[in-house]
């Protein structure tokens, strides 16, 4: 597998995963309603599997990161993250219902050209990274 090919898996995958446990996040909280931060609270959102289903996203995630960490130089790899704000924005819309603004497009195209910037303006020695 090229390293190209590595990258790019491992930030879709980064992104799937980081996506997936904000939306588990999201219906935990849904499903447990009303907050009111007792035991019964509790019991209802411990009872519903999107609790878990965040945890293991978020499990997957950390891995994923701290392998592509070790590749890739750190300024790029963060902004690449933030991407899971796109991947929420967009699995809102079928999953919750959400209507987006243009503003919120707008702040979408801008992370994505700041991300793509990051990424191309990374001289390509370093953009192999080096373990340590």
């Amino acid at each position: 597998m090229s390293s190209r090919s590595f990258f790019i898996g491992g930030f879709l995958a980064l992104l799937i995963l980081d996506t997936f446990a904000q939306v588990c996040f999201k219906l935990t909280a849904l499903h447990a309603e009303p907050l009111t931060l007792d035991p019964p609270w509790l019991l209802r959102a411990f009872a519903t599997p999107w609790l878990y289903g965040s945890i293991a996203g978020y499990l997957g995630a950390f891995v994923t990161w701290m392998t592509l960490l070790r590749h890739i130089p750190v300024g790029p790899a963060f902004a690449a993250s933030h991407l899971e704000v796109i991947g929420v924005m967009v699995v809102s819309i079928p999953v919750f219902g959400e209507v987006l603004t243009w503003v919120q497009y707008l702040g979408a195209a801008l992370i994505l050209a700041g991300v793509l910037c990051l990424a191309n303006g990374e001289p390509p020695e370093s953009a192999a990274g080096e373990n340590h």
